[in-house]
């Protein structure tokens, strides 16, 4: 009942990432542009500029920027609005079949409502809603529990005429899962939108802000602070100025009545502020934005961050972080789907002593198996070893054992849609390529029910009986099978960890054993992931005492699970060995380099998963994270507070035995917000450290967070596994909270999306495991291995072209401005400007907006190859060493000395100076104009040091700004202009008699060269004393004539190891039970009847266009 259910106002499945509708749109972006200090300020200038006894300046000097600010920002948040509005309607105009009035009828997302039954078809993702899937019924109720972030567990009861019916885990479809194993189902919708589990677990989305965003907020304080400080002294020197000279100008400038010495001086405290608003640069926002812009559209556009495969680019989805990719420190990344492609591929085995395959290093110098015999083989599966398949063909007793094992033991599931095209559904992807193996060698798993299973072996159809499964968990890491073959004979298989298998195999195995350990040892030197297999032979009777015993265990309802445990102890012993599988987890393309790179960096890169330990162990000898040659590998698998925290500081003074019981604290902040940072301890030699999920959940009580965060510190790799989605977020909230370290979070599915949002960067892997990760983002790609390109060359450069832009920024702004505080010297502090008042109002807008604007967009020291040669490149956006505070300190100084050299060098100059006609040019005008020019080409030629890599857009702009200088300047001081408006063109004639003249260019030159000449002159005694890891690049690049030496050829490295894999497999406990239980399994039914007509709502016949899918929906890793 749609309308009962509505009346509970549950929450709806309406999607809204926008922030502004065509109504809201102005008063609320106006509102939260007024909000930023510098906005409101020049807001408050121009109201003091319409006041006429303060005011010195027009007001349009104020109007003119600020309207130009409000406009370009007004169009950015505009643009960003509207494709927000684009893609919250192409994910809620999603169809969806819902049963409304008896009938099918095809809706819109966003019209589902808590309560709907819809239709979910095979593959099809579950979104955006939890749903509870059951059979046919007519009248139903279900009381659940509140909407809550726990994915493992829920509880409720369904009502279907009077008889209850309990709701559990396993009833329940969570969002972002997929429908596998079956063709269709019906489902009750129990929780929507933001009440989904998921959700619940992604945490709140936060404004971001990068470091230079809160260091320019103090930096903004401090100006005003020093504006205040400047308009004070000033307005202290015109009182005393009035005191004791203004009387002898009250002859020829009265006062006006009421007015004296003090009052002149509170007035020229308020026209100081508006003659120095400069110092506040109101367009350095909107140039920041731009340039924040410009270099997103790098990443858009780049192609070798493009991947051709899957067709999808790299997009940066917020255009405000750019320059704190330039600065990571720590990489919180998702294990599957992120470092792997979640494909595991049958490699090598050992049979009865006798090693197939060949090693990874000699692969693709073989030539691959041919299969065609077998017409059920997977076409996917290559093998490179023909040896095994002979041994097949021959009929090899033990290579047929192996096999069948493989066919055997196991929990997958078939799907065979057509006749011979079989799809296996497993629980764990190394499953599959082991039961795939088994397939292509002619030991074809076909079928199973609750008792039985179906194998063709070598093209003749056979069924077992099945009549136990002896499951898998954490502690036996190995699971069995006991079945009967046709002829009536029974037999245990099983597969697990080799020092599990070794410990109960029969004494006989004792030289075969040695053998296999030999060749398990060469699979783990590649990386492989192994297991045992062995079988055992049963009596008859022992079955049947040993039945009778496991019926017992399995219905008692105390200690089940010890009391099953012991009773598969008993029959799992005196095996008998048959050999070993290895397994390859595909990496990703270029996941080992990558993550060299990034280490050569000083990135360091913690794996959050939330797989089993043994997995998680494997993939980070694979990516090179954990080695071999590491001191120690610490294991935190406690389960008690008191155990994790005893085993972190074990491990804490075995790195460091010197290490202090209290953390090293910095403190730091202002009043209000101080915080405290704790610092880095030396370690001697290299450790990595694996902690599961119920340990890290101690571990970030409030009590023993910085004991974990110290110890996890110190290591050079943290593994993390079994952690929620919601564990993921507090580990980077740890991070974030204790360490000053900018940190970055790369996953791809929804279970990442709350560690994404909680990190100051969050990169999504577009791929097989949906958009919900990418649609989270700040920045999106296909592969990990981007994230090198990503962050050491767009990353980088942004960092490095936005400390240019500030610093030179500053630089020019400081300078214009301080000129004004030297001139008031000579003017009586009565608040004239040095300058015309159109170059007030065009220096920041025109004169020197597009050369420093150019600067930000197209520097770069050193080109992408350099970087990725030198990854220490990198170090110093992570110290912030370009722009600090000790930076901007530099600057002031520079600008003091620079505004100095500017006003006394023209001010001496053109004092007693006439024209070569012996005319007097020592005016107020002349002085203006020549002041402004010399500081304009000043600015300039800094900027052209400060710039190191030049194309034509930035020649373009440098001298076409001074080429509008000199234009404007002509046209404005021209007599035609000054006969048109003659009160706002004043300067009639200065620009053509006094820059006709050598003496005043002379001047020009002078002035230019002492500006620079003690910046030349530093720079080079700090490159010669002092050179930085960036000088002794650019030195080698130019060395080298620019070109690159070409990389080293890189071999596959063979890992010598003795560690070998616990157990290969991603299994959950407790999945052998549904197996036998027949609960998930196909019926042989091929097609299944259509229970309700499919009608069209109205809602669906009114819809203009069905949009490509681009929702988020993931198949969730924790489901």
């Amino acid at each position: 009942d749609r309308e009962f259910n509505l009346s509970f106002k549950y929450a709806n499945n309406a999607i809204k990432t926008s922030k502004y509708n065509i109504f809201t749109f102005l008063p609320l972006n106006l509102f939260e542009q007024f909000q930023r200090l510098a906005n409101a300020y020049f807001v408050f200038l121009l109201i003091l500029q319409l006041i006429p006894a303060i005011s010195s300046l027009s007001w349009f000097t104020t109007v003119v920027p600020l309207l130009l600010v409000l406009c370009m920002t007004l169009a950015k948040d505009g643009s960003d609005d509207i494709n927000r509005h684009k893609n919250d309607r192409q994910v809620n105009n999603r169809r969806v079949d819902v049963l409304i009035d008896g009938k099918l009828k095809s809706e819109k997302w966003m019209n589902v409502q808590v309560g709907d039954i819809i239709k979910l078809e095979n593959n099809q993702f579950v979104t955006p809603k939890d749903v509870c899937y059951f059979g046919e019924t007519e009248k139903w109720e279900v009381h659940c529990e509140a909407p809550n972030n726990r994915l493992d567990k829920f509880t409720g009861t369904l009502s279907v005429q009077g008889a209850a019916y309990a709701l559990d885990n396993e009833r329940i479809i969570l969002r972002g899962c997929t429908l596998r194993n079956t063709e269709w189902c019906f489902g009750l919708v129990l929780f929507g939108g933001p009440d989904t589990k998921l959700m619940q677990n992604s945490g709140k989305s936060t404004f971001k802000r990068t470091s230079i965003d809160h260091l320019m907020n103090v930096l903004v304080l401090f100006i005003f602070g020093l504006l205040a400080l400047m308009c004070t002294a000033l307005a202290i020197g015109n009182s005393i100025w009035e005191h004791q000279e203004g009387t002898s100008f009250t002859a020829f400038l009265p006062r006006q009545e009421g007015a004296n010495a003090d009052f002149s001086s509170f007035l020229s405290f308020w026209s100081y502020v508006i003659i120095l608003n400069t110092v506040v640069p109101i367009s350095l926002y909107v140039s920041v934005e731009i340039l924040r812009l410009g270099n997103s559209y790098y990443i858009d556009w780049d192609r070798k961050m493009y991947h051709t495969k899957s067709d999808i680019p790299a997009q940066a989805r917020t255009t405000t972080l750019n320059e704190e990719l330039g600065q990571i420190k720590y990489i919180f990344s998702d294990k599957t789907g992120t470092l792997t492609q979640n494909i595991m591929v049958f490699n090598r085995c050992s049979i009865n002593g006798k090693s197939y395959g060949e090693s990874l290093q000699y692969l693709g110098l073989c030539e691959k198996v041919d299969f065609s015999w077998n017409p059920l083989a997977d076409p996917k599966f290559c093998f490179h070893d023909h040896s095994l398949i002979e041994a097949v063909k021959q009929g090899s007793r033990e290579v047929k054992a192996f096999f069948r094992l493989l066919a055997l033991c196991h929990t997958v599931m078939p799907e065979e849609k057509r006749e011979g095209e079989l799809f296996y559904q497993a629980q764990s992807p190394d499953e599959g390529a082991l039961v795939t193996a088994a397939r292509n060698f002619g030991f074809v798993f076909r079928g199973r029910t609750p008792d039985t299973i179906s194998v063709v072996e070598m093209g003749i159809s056979t069924a077992y009986q099945l009549l136990a499964v002896l499951d898998f968990n954490n502690v036996r890491k190995r699971m069995s099978v006991i079945v009967r073959s046709p002829d009536g004979r029974l037999t245990l298989y099983c597969k697990g960890a080799d020092t599990i298998i070794y410990e109960r195999l029969h004494p006989s195995c004792s030289k075969l054993m040695e053998v296999t350990t030999d060749h398990l040892n060469e699979y783990a030197g590649e990386g492989l992931r192994t297991l045992a297999l062995a079988y055992k032979d049963l009596d008859e009777a022992e079955f049947e005492v040993w039945k009778v015993r496991h019926h017992e265990a399995s219905t008692t309802m105390e200690d089940r699970e010890a009391k099953l445990d012991a009773i598969y102890e008993d029959i799992e012993k005196d095996l008998m060995l048959i050999g070993a599988t290895a397994v390859e987890d595909k990496l990703q393309d270029g996941v080992p380099q990558t993550i060299e790179q990034l280490s050569k960096a000083d990135i360091k890169i913690w794996v959050l998963t939330g797989d089993k330990q043994e997995t998680a162990e494997n993939i980070g000898y694979s990516c090179n994270m954990l080695q071999e040659e590491m001191t120690e590998v610490f294991v935190v698998a406690a389960d008690t507070a008191e155990g994790v925290r005893q085993e972190l500081v074990n491990a804490r003074k075995m790195m460091s035995p010197g290490s202090p019981d209290e953390p090293p604290v910095l403190k730091s902040g202002i009043i209000g917000k101080k915080s405290e940072e704790v610092l880095d301890e030396k370690v001697e030699g290299e450790y990595g450290l694996v902690i599961n999920g119920h340990s890290l959940a101690y571990g970030l009580q409030e009590d023993q967070q910085l004991e974990l965060l110290r110890t996890a510190c110190m290591c050079q790799t943290v593994i993390c596994c079994r952690v929620t989605p919601l564990q993921k977020a507090q580990v980077v909230e740890l991070i974030k909270k204790h360490k000053k370290a900018v940190t970055l979070a790369i996953g791809d599915g929804a279970n990442d999306v709350s560690m994404i949002k909680a990190a100051h960067i969050g990169v999504g892997i577009s791929g097989q495991e949906g958009m919900q990760a990418a649609l989270s983002s700040d920045f999106s790609f296909a592969q990990f291995r981007y994230l090198q390109r990503l962050l050491l060359v767009h990353g980088r450069w942004s960092y490095l072209r936005m400390c240019s832009f500030l610093r030179y920024f500053f630089y020019k702004n400081f300078t214009f401005t301080f000129v004004h505080l030297w001139y008031a010297f000579f003017c009586g502090f009565s608040a004239q400007t040095v300058y015309d008042e159109w170059f007030i109002t065009l220096y920041n807008l025109v004169y020197t907006a597009l050369p420093v604007i150019g600067l930000g967009l197209f520097d770069q020291d050193v080109d992408d190859r350099w970087s990725f040669r030198y990854p220490q490149l990198y170090a110093p956006g992570q110290q912030n060493l370009y722009f600090n505070k000790m930076a901007f300190v530099r600057i002031l100084l520079h600008s003091s000395y620079s505004s100095i050299i500017l006003f006394f060098i023209p001010y001496a100059a053109i004092q007693d100076t006439v024209r070569d006609d012996g005319k007097d040019i020592a005016d107020y005008q002349s002085f203006a104009l020549l002041a402004q020019t010399c500081l304009l080409i000043a600015v300039n030629v800094q900027l052209g040091l400060d710039t190191s890599y030049w194309t034509a857009v930035n020649q373009f702009f440098l001298w076409g700004s001074l080429s509008v200088y000199f234009a404007v300047t002509f046209t404005m001081y021209s007599n035609g202009m000054f006969l048109i408006f003659t009160s706002s063109f004043p300067f009639i004639g200065t620009a053509r008699n006094s820059l006709n003249q050598p003496n005043v260019w002379l001047t020009i030159f002078l002035t230019t060269i002492l500006c620079v000449l003690p910046v030349v002159a530093f720079r080079f005694l700090l490159i010669q004393l002092r050179p930085t890891m960036n000088d002794k690049v650019r030195y080698k690049m130019r060395q080298d004539k620019a070109v690159l030496p070409p990389l080293p050829r890189r071999f596959p490295r063979r890992r010598i190891s003795t560690r070998r894999s616990g157990y290969a497999f991603s299994h959950a406990r407790g999945y052998g039970d549904l197996v036998t239980s027949g609960r998930f399994l196909r019926r042989n039914v091929k097609s299944r009847p259509t229970l309700f007509p499919l009608a069209e709502s109205p809602v669906a016949e009114s819809s203009p266009q069905i949009y490509r899918s681009i929702d988020g929906t993931q198949s969730s890793k924790q489901a």
